[in-house]
């Protein structure tokens, strides 16, 4: 009875070991794995700052032409004007009205020519009005032909740019003539030869070489040279 007993108790015990063991078999943890040793590594891109666009000139104008070589040459207008290309502009636009105070276009230009008009002129209008170009090129030259209104002439050979002076020849106004008076005159202011129409459609006087003076007064139009 007590050998079955203890028999009993030796299974009993090795049973509870075994239970033991297997416990431990299933709750033993595995070995665990990273997921920062699996994850793939990061690629690093350096992109260069992009580089602004250039800025464009801005466009290129005959006015802005003729400034600029104002600035370099240092030439200076009347202050009248805000640029030296204004000025140019304003000959432009005179230039085919010009002949209704009384001077040829040539003559009205000439009298624009004093201290830098001249050089002014000769790089603006070609840029600007280039039909007047040949207008310019007579009046820097001097041959034009010379329109007379009322005033006092000096008797010369030499054509004087914007200036008081006829050259010999003959001349003619035309038109509805009342009062008009002119007269010829010495070096020394002596009357050679003079006229008053109080009425007349055309009158024509020839100055001499030796003549110092052509007067003209109240005289409405133009004398012209006489081709």
């Amino acid at each position: 009875m007590r050998r079955n007993r203890t028999a009993a108790i030796a299974l009993a015990v090795g049973a509870g070991m075994g239970l033991v063991s297997c416990g431990e078999a299933a709750t033993s943890p595995g070995p665990t794995r990273s997921a920062t040793a699996e994850s793939a590594p990061s690629l690093s891109v350096t992109v260069p700052p992009s580089s602004p666009a250039p800025a464009s000139a801005p466009p290129t104008t005959p006015e802005g032409e003729i400034d600029k070589l104002a600035a370099t040459n240092g030439w200076v207008v009347d202050a009248l004007y805000p640029s030296v290309s204004a000025f140019v502009r304003d000959m432009c636009e005179s230039l085919p009205i010009s002949a209704i105070d009384g001077e040829s276009r040539p003559q009205w230009l000439a009298g624009h020519l004093k201290g830098d008009g001249q050089a002014v002129l000769k790089e603006g209008i070609p840029k600007l009005c280039p039909t007047w170009t040949k207008t310019l090129e007579a009046a820097v030259s001097g041959d034009y032909e010379v329109w007379l209104s009322n005033g006092d002439y000096e008797v010369s050979s030499e054509q004087q740019p914007g200036g008081k002076s006829v050259k010999p020849g003959t001349y003619r106004i035309k038109g509805d003539l009342e009062n008009c008076y002119w007269e010829r005159l010495t070096r020394s202011g002596e009357i050679i030869d003079n006229n008053f129409a109080s009425a007349a459609r055309e009158i024509t006087v020839t100055v001499r070489a030796s003549d110092g003076l052509f007067r003209s007064e109240g005289c409405e139009g133009v004398w012209k040279p006489v081709r």
